[in-house]
């Protein structure tokens, strides 16, 4: 098992995606997303200047198990057949569809990016994670982080990047 953790500098619900029963990361952290296994955890904290919430830091946004890791073709089928919800819609009245994460269409030869919140500039990033990380054991606690106890605060990373070799069990 690994812990992986990582800073949110801005959670607006797309990545993690913690809608539908499942929270689900398939953008954004492609090095977690290529390298994370099933049965490791994944922690989002807060950032240090969140405008409208101040210093977030050493907070918990979010941590989740890995029970399933699909590919982002298979992540793509599986939502069609599963989870069409995450499948965004731009012009949905409910935030959570139009964040969805499903955002690559993967029935062509060439994977096609839905209308989301990401565009093209993200798609070599995206599409270098290679898969999408799903949970459906996760405490997902939003715009009300918790605090992270102190003697956990070393697994924290700060800024951009991962930490994870250097978290003990």
């Amino acid at each position: 098992m690994k812990l992986y953790s990582y800073c949110i500098p801005y959670d607006d619900g797309a990545a993690p995606n913690p809608y539908w029963g499942i929270c689900t990361l398939t953008i954004c952290k492609p090095k977690i997303r290529k390298t994370a296994s099933i049965g490791d955890w994944v922690i989002g904290t807060g950032s240090k200047d969140v405008p409208g919430h101040g210093d977030l830091s050493n907070k918990v946004v979010y941590a989740m198990k890995i029970t399933d890791k699909k590919t982002l073709a298979e992540y793509d089928e599986f939502c069609r057949e599963e989870y069409p919800k995450k499948i965004p819609d731009w012009t949905h009245r409910d935030h959570r569809i139009r964040l969805g994460d499903c955002i690559y269409d993967f029935s062509q030869d060439l994977p096609k990016q839905r209308p989301g919140v990401h565009n093209e500039d993200n798609y070599d990033k995206d599409l270098s994670g290679k898969n999408s990380l799903i949970s459906n054991h996760f405490y997902y606690f939003g715009d009300k982080p918790i605090d992270l106890p102190k003697y956990l605060r070393p697994i924290v990373r700060q800024g951009q990047g991962h930490r994870s070799d250097s978290n003990e069990p």
